[in-house]
């Protein structure tokens, strides 16, 4: 019986070994995904090239969502979009100078703070979607940039398989209803909705491109690691 009992967990130790063999391929730094791009954007959705990791529990994702959301760069680019949206006047019922930037900018992080709870963690934990961002790492530049893009509409459940990506599609728009119990009437109509729904999926699309082709020109035209 114990001669059967160590046969037995033998594999299991095996297996464990073979691990950091799988992961191997995905140090190389032309291939890395960092933490942050530019020592700036957030970027802890993103998965090197080569590495098939676990799907997140809904508590990493809500720490995922809560990341993207609270960093301090969001408050940078939100001030950022807020300056010019003000400058612009794109709402003019929320005035001009001081009051009319803090009715922008308060309006912006809520924007940005429910879409991401909605596409990186309610959604994709009732869904059984994984949410981050699977980096290709290899083949043409174009092959690369229509995958990245792609993302937008195609994810991984949490089985592995490619599926239609509800939770992007549905949680985008999902946030879109929201914020028509914040803005001002004139910009609740449908074609003012959606604007903001195409701008928002487009954003994500250039976002998940900038990751993909990032750790090239960290290694390559920087010549840092990412």
């Amino acid at each position: 019986m114990a001669a059967l009992n160590f046969a037995d967990q033998q594999p299991s130790r095996e297996d464990d070994q073979a691990e950091p063999e799988q992961s191997a391929p995905t140090v190389t730094p032309s291939k890395q995904q960092p933490k942050r791009i530019l020592g700036i954007m957030p970027n802890y959705r993103a998965v090197s090239a080569g590495e098939i990791p676990p799907p997140p529990t809904p508590k990493q994702a809500f720490v995922i969502a809560s990341k993207n959301s609270f960093d301090y760069s969001s408050f940078f680019f939100v001030g950022i979009t807020s300056m010019i949206a003000e400058g612009q006047d794109a709402h003019p019922q929320l005035g001009k100078g001081v009051p009319g930037f803090w009715g922008y900018s308060w309006r912006g992080f809520v924007d940005k703070t429910d879409g991401n709870y909605m596409v990186i963690f309610v959604l994709p934990s009732i869904l059984h979607e994984d949410g981050r961002y699977f980096a290709k790492g290899e083949g043409s530049i174009f092959k690369r940039a229509a995958y990245a893009s792609s993302r937008v509409v195609v994810t991984r459940t949490y089985s592995g398989r490619s599926t239609f990506n509800s939770s992007e599609i549905f949680g985008r728009g999902a946030a879109q209803a929201i914020s028509t119990t914040y803005y001002p009437s004139n910009s609740r109509t449908i074609s003012e909705l959606s604007e903001r729904y195409a701008y928002s999926l487009m954003r994500d699309a250039l976002t998940n491109t900038f990751r993909e082709f990032w750790p090239d020109i960290a290694t390559h035209v920087l010549h840092r690691h990412p």
